[in-house]
């Protein structure tokens, strides 16, 4: 397989703490082929640390993308996948490690994606894991499940690479089917959101729960760019029946 589409896989880290960690990272990403990594307001960056771990990957840390916004992070990314060990209250839409490497090859030939670790101690936040549209986990021992940063992303180049050496999944997507990237669909969730509240559907006080729960099915859905507009004139037609601004048709 063409190693081409490795360039349109970005390893994500948010609010690392330790440069160190950005290092082993990059060494992590290289020796598995894969080159684009993007951190979320890093502690401490650019680190004489962070290039000793990082041994013969400082073309991997020079090129690194330094932002401010998880949004900024994953702009453009039509897959992004959140790697999080942590229960959640609202179950997502969860693949093993291996299941989401393949799926992140597989979709890297026609769009970008993103692969995207927490903070050391803290992980991913529920903002951000409500961005993502699949979590990914790492089976580990049931006795002792505590992964080093860096390891983690070891663990999921690793399946990168191995999946770039096998066969992928037989599913095969649409030959018509882009999904939309998150910026446009979290514009549609503030759309759908309001117009939720205006036909007093949600309710103004609680509105939290229902709202993850459409942000996973439209997320599961990923919509392409026609299917976004169709639901965007959904939204528009029921803001403005609410505002008494639509006349009938006929």
């Amino acid at each position: 397989m063409d190693e081409s589409l490795l360039k349109r896989i970005r390893v994500v880290l948010v609010g690392t703490t330790h440069p160190g960690n950005i290092g082993s990272t990059a060494r992590a990403m290289k020796v598995m082929g894969l080159s684009r990594l993007v951190l979320v307001e890093p502690r401490t960056f650019p680190s004489g640390e962070a290039t000793a771990l990082a041994s013969n990957a400082d073309d991997v840390l020079a090129a690194a993308t330094v932002v401010n916004t998880f949004t900024d992070a994953i702009a453009g990314c039509a897959l992004v996948l959140g790697c999080s060990g942590r229960p959640r209250a609202l179950p997502m839409p969860t693949l093993d490690a291996r299941a989401a490497a393949a799926r992140a090859l597989a979709e890297a030939g026609r769009h970008e994606v993103a692969v995207v670790f927490g903070r050391e101690k803290t992980g991913l936040h529920d903002v951000e894991i409500r961005a993502c549209h699949y979590l990914v986990s790492i089976p580990t021992s049931a006795t002792y499940d505590s992964l080093n940063l860096a390891q983690a992303v070891q663990v999921i180049c690793y399946e990168i690479r191995q999946a770039m050496l096998g066969d992928l999944p037989g599913e095969v997507a649409p030959a018509d089917w882009t999904p939309e990237p998150p910026e446009r669909l979290e514009l549609f969730f503030q759309r759908l959101e309001q117009a939720l509240l205006e036909i007093q559907f949600l309710n103004p006080a609680q509105p939290k729960r229902l709202m993850q729960r459409l942000r996973r099915l439209y997320l599961r859905a990923r919509p392409d760019e026609n299917e976004l507009n169709i639901l965007n004139g959904i939204v528009s037609a029921t803001l403005e029946t609410a505002r008494g601004e639509r006349k009938p048709k006929g």
